[in-house]
């Protein structure tokens, strides 16, 4: 053995001790790779957007019932209201393309028309939309109103002269005119007698139903853009730069009202009291008794307006934006 004494945990003690000495140095490391390449995890709240933004263009709004308010818009947008405008809800649609119009049966069951001839219907209060087709021309097909009646019938009118009719809450359209080069912009209907009014300061009317129309004569070229009757007899159309027509004999002849405005009105309807019309800067126009007048919703507001429709002693108000009008001025909704 040589005279030399080998101890036989001598050669464990110095792996021991070489490897106390390199730990600082992988504890360094491993802080170095963390450092580098591990990412820390941040737990984010889901950020929800509001139901109405800023960018929202709202072209049509129906009250089925006290309460409930629909109103759609840009890019497929469909909201819907429970408890009279104070909270809201998106209704997924699936569409992309701009809602021009809706119009409601009841609570349940709405329809919607929009650019492209797109067509949407509900049974289900806008729970799920569900999309029909409907008679295309090849040239263009934006529908811009549509309107609902007892019993499931619709009507829905816009370019290339299309006048559609439903019988079955929008589930299917067929023609009610040959298409033409000519646009309609709203269709209304008091029992059976209707009226069709459109570009170019064209009436039709019909006196079965919407079974056969005949032309009516109109003192004005300028477009009209909303029609409504308080009775079977007496009807305004309102249109483009101020133009106002009124009948008494059921839309057989019309009338020229000395023009309120020069801004384009582009919804009329009858409170109960008065004609009062809708339309661009934040115009309102008011008829009684054959005297017009003229003035601004709100004295700072000149957005454009599409509808406007009288609930529970406010106005509803479709267009640039979604807004009400009460005692308390004009409040938009999506706005703080």
């Amino acid at each position: 053995m040589n005279g030399v004494t080998r101890h036989p945990t001598h050669g464990r003690r110095s792996a021991r001790q070489a490897a106390v000495a390199a730990a600082p140095l992988l504890i360094i490391g491993s802080l170095i790779y963390a450092a580098f390449f591990v990412k820390a995890e941040v737990q984010v709240d889901a950020i929800h957007a509001p139901a109405i933004e800023r960018r929202d263009v709202f072209y049509g709004l129906v009250v089925p019932k006290p309460g409930v308010i629909w109103a759609a818009g840009s890019y497929g947008k469909v909201v819907r209201s429970n408890d009279g405008g104070q909270s809201w809800a998106i209704q997924p649609t699936r569409l992309s393309a701009h809602l021009q119009s809706i119009a409601a049966w009841d609570a349940q069951r709405a329809v919607a028309v929009g650019n492209q001839g797109r067509v949407i219907v509900t049974d289900d209060g806008g729970a799920s939309w569900t999309e029909v087709e409907v008679p295309r021309s090849e040239v263009a097909n934006k529908l811009v109103k549509v309107r609902a009646y007892a019993d499931g019938l619709a009507w829905a009118v816009g370019e290339m002269g299309a006048a559609l009719r439903s019988t079955d809450h929008g589930r299917t359209w067929a023609r009610a005119l040959p298409e033409q080069d000519q646009g309609w912009n709203d269709v209304v209907f008091v029992g059976a007698d209707g009226w069709l009014v459109g570009e170019f300061g064209r009436v039709m009317r019909s006196r079965d139903g919407g079974a056969n129309w005949v032309p009516a004569e109109s003192p004005s070229k300028a477009s009209l853009m909303s029609v409504a009757f308080r009775d079977a007899s007496n009807g305004v159309a309102v249109g483009l730069s101020g133009t106002v027509l009124s009948t008494a004999d059921g839309g057989a002849s019309w009338a020229l009202v000395p023009p309120p405005t020069r801004e384009h009105l582009n919804h009329v309807r009858w409170d109960g009291a008065a004609w009062s019309a809708v339309g661009d800067k934040g115009v309102r126009v008011s008829g009684k008794d054959g005297a017009w007048s003229a003035g601004r919703l709100a004295e700072a507001d000149l957005s454009w307006r599409t509808q406007g429709e009288a609930v529970d002693g406010q106005l509803l108000l479709a267009g640039a934006n979604l807004a009400r009008l009460g005692k308390d001025g004009l409040h938009v909704f999506g706005r703080h």
